[in-house]
């Protein structure tokens, strides 16, 4: 039985975009002989140009886009796929771009399911995030973002085989952000100020290149957006209490230059949060969704050591999943990614691109 050719639009070959090709170029003979699938790439696009596949040409990819590629639009891609007459077609957003996610529809209408590292589309109004889920189900294509909330970890996947079992759940609740979480874990065991640690993030990688998002929180926000949404709430962004780590003085309007040499000013009230602490507890920033009280927060909290939220180290993430079935005892989702952090997000988008590729098989199957 021959292997089922799967045609993966890839939008952004940035860090992640480069490593996942590398990714499936590796394994592309194993997924052929154990899976029956053949992954190739006939477009891959940075945010300008693109390389479209053409007879003859044996470069590696990155010499063919360099030499080849041109600009475009996305109708020139779905004009392209239908042209060509592509079949079995995921759309892969490596990007952070927010007007891509506005062509996702059109792509999905056209016959493309999509892969998205990308959050964006999750966390716009709602009525684009059922608009998105209306054509999805209209024109019968899947739409996976397992990156979205944690790299490598299938907290989606979980979440969403709880809800649609009929499990109720009761509350989320945890340390989303592996920079906060290193942050905040350093801070609460060492006798250090809370801007020098915020340096040795900075320094090891950890920090996003304007950080004052994770500080003021709005990245672990949007994840809570995400969550919150994949519950079924018809949440936005506006309703979630956000408890910034930033001092108004140093909110995003503030000049990332002059940030750096204020930050000390965190140190102050950082410390006296840490002093008021009760023995044997320590400070974690943390997003919790409230099912029965219908709240979402973004907050900084005192968090028995001995917990599960309490043992964090290093840059570990957790997410504590209260049910009904489980009552005060939640169900623990652990998460690591102190490896490397491209590779491991690229290894999270060809996990759910394998997973759209199942599907297209079984449809396949059927249709036989």
């Amino acid at each position: 039985m021959s292997a089922l050719r799967i045609n993966v639009i890839l939008f952004g070959i940035g860090n992640v975009g480069s490593a996942l090709i590398n990714q499936v170029l590796e394994s592309q003979q194993f997924f052929q002989e154990k899976r029956n699938i053949d992954l190739r790439f006939p477009i891959i696009t940075n945010s300008t140009l693109a390389f479209f596949e053409k007879e003859g040409v044996k470069n590696v990819w990155e010499a063919n886009f360099d030499q080849l590629a041109i600009p475009f639009t996305v109708s020139d891609i779905i004009g392209f796929a239908k042209n060509q007459g592509l079949e079995n077609i995921i759309a892969v957003d490596a990007t952070s771009s927010s007007e891509l996610v506005k062509q996702y529809i059109p792509l999905i209408q056209n016959g493309f399911n999509i892969v998205a590292a990308n959050p964006n589309a999750n966390i716009l109004h709602i009525d684009f995030y059922k608009e998105i889920r209306r054509n999805l189900k209209k024109y019968d294509k899947t739409f996976l973002y397992e990156t979205n909330i944690e790299a490598g970890i299938p907290v989606l996947q979980i979440i969403s085989d709880l809800y649609y079992s009929g499990e109720r759940i009761t509350k989320i609740r945890g340390v989303f952000s592996d920079s906060l979480s290193y942050i905040l874990n350093r801070f609460s065991s060492e006798d250090l100020p809370f801007s020098t640690i915020l340096k040795d993030a900075e320094k090891t990688g950890l920090l996003k290149t304007d950080f004052r998002d994770e500080l003021s929180g709005i990245g672990v926000a949007k994840k809570l957006l995400v969550l919150a949404r994949e519950l079924g709430k018809n949440a936005e962004f506006l309703d979630i209490k956000i408890n910034s780590l930033l001092y108004n003085d140093l909110d995003g309007a503030h000049l990332k230059s002059k940030f750096h040499y204020d930050a000390a000013v965190l140190d102050k009230y950082l410390e006296i949060a840490k002093v008021t602490l009760v023995k044997n507890e320590v400070l974690r920033y943390i997003g919790e969704i409230s099912i029965p009280e219908d709240k979402l927060e973004v907050k900084l909290v005192s968090e028995p050591i001995n917990s599960a939220i309490g043992k964090l180290k290093g840059s570990e993430t957790v997410f504590e999943i209260y049910t009904q079935s489980r009552g005060n005892v939640p169900l623990v989702v652990h998460g690591n990614n102190s490896g490397k952090k491209t590779e491991i997000i690229a290894r999270g988008i060809l996990t759910d691109i394998l997973k759209v590729a199942e599907k297209i098989k079984i449809k396949e199957t059927i249709w036989l």
